[in-house]
């Protein structure tokens, strides 16, 4: 099972960098705030960044800041500890509540701000479920049970996201919402069918764009998609391209001298390869070598005959970085027009594959 991120990544600081400051005035109330108390104002995607400061009287305080985008931020009162999460947009904002319900401040002047507590009131239940179903994991370890209850939370987390988005198609909050699920709902056609019925400022609202840019990565090395065209040096050093292999069906293949795995399924890929190579089909091998002696003796030992590439980078080689490879092995098949067919077969679901499109007789 995947963990749930109810915030989002670090990666929406590139967004942060790229927006466009604008002014904001948060004029607060709320009891039981101690006298010179401190408030912040503080981004959650960039921790230790503070957008303003304030000293409480009487329960009261102001905070003047520039905002970069309409998002989720932070506001905390020291000594208290207390912390609470607004969705703001710029303009003049007043905050009333308690500090001992922080998570339930009021806030006018920020429509954002609604459409968050609808995001929260409509999956908080759904967080707290697959919590539950995380902690039995780690607990008890993952069984058909837990798989089977897991596989239905998600279909319902989808569904109801899908639903949220349709609600609020014209708030910031949907693609906001989107970006929270997207390691639960891995879905990218699903996700940018949803994307496409925004209205035309919350796709180029700060959450929008940073929704856009992920689907596209998300839809990057999946079936039915293009494959993404690369060169790299083969042993020789002779620079070997992708697309030259074009007309005929090509497994990708990510590997490494020093990857057992991969290593043990070297005989998999050798007997299909010898199987198939006369009905059209070969087999490019990428490895995530750092050494060049110990990759070249792997292919010797394995007796592998297909061409092989690398740039020697180890997980930085290029092409796995350009395929979002965080593992091996992997593999993609690639048919003659250069579509990913399938991926990852492994064992016999390689030559059943094959045989599929190309015939065993």
């Amino acid at each position: 099972m995947k963990r749930l991120f109810p915030l989002l990544p670090l990666l929406l600081l590139a967004f942060l960098q790229k927006s466009i400051a604008q002014d904001i005035q948060i004029t607060g109330k709320v009891t039981g705030v101690a006298d010179k108390s401190q408030v912040y104002l503080t981004d959650p995607d960039k921790p230790g960044d503070t957008l303003a400061t304030a000293t409480s009287k009487q329960e009261n305080f102001v905070l003047k800041a520039q905002l970069p985008a309409t998002k989720l931020y932070q506001v905390s009162f020291m000594p208290a500890g207390k912390k609470g999460l607004l969705f703001l947009e710029p303009g003049k904002i007043q905050v009333t509540g308690n500090l001992d319900k922080i998570q339930d401040l009021e806030v006018k002047g920020s429509t954002a701000q609604a459409g968050f507590k609808a995001f929260q009131a409509t999956f908080d239940p759904y967080f707290k479920r697959y919590s539950q179903l995380t902690q039995l994991a780690n607990q008890s370890g993952v069984n058909d049970s837990l798989m089977t209850q897991y596989k239905q939370l998600v279909a319902e987390i989808g569904d109801a996201a899908e639903k949220f988005a349709g609600e609020h198609a014209s708030e910031p909050i949907a693609p906001f919402m989107w970006a929270t699920l997207l390691q639960v709902v891995e879905d990218p056609v699903r996700i940018e069918k949803s994307l496409n019925a925004f209205s035309a400022p919350v796709k180029e609202s700060f959450y929008g764009k940073y929704l856009s840019d992920k689907v596209a990565e998300m839809k990057i090395g999946r079936v039915g998609t293009p494959a993404l065209d690369f060169t790299q040096a083969d042993t020789s050093g002779n620079q070997v391209t992708l697309s030259s292999f074009r007309g005929r069906y090509v497994l990708v293949d990510f590997w490494a001298s020093w990857c057992g795995p991969c290593r043990q399924e070297n005989p998999n890929l050798l007997a299909a390869y010898k199987k198939f190579k006369e009905k059209n089909f070969t087999v490019l091998g990428v490895s995530l070598d750092n050494n060049k002696d110990r990759w070249l003796k792997a292919i010797a030992d394995d007796r592998l005959q297909w061409t092989q590439v690398s740039d020697l980078k180890y997980w930085q080689n290029e092409v796995a970085l350009q395929y979002k490879i965080q593992s091996i092995p992997q593999n993609l098949l690639i048919d003659p027009n250069g579509v990913i067919v399938a991926k990852n077969l492994r064992g016999d679901a390689l030559e059943q594959k094959l045989c599929e499109l190309l015939g065993c007789n």
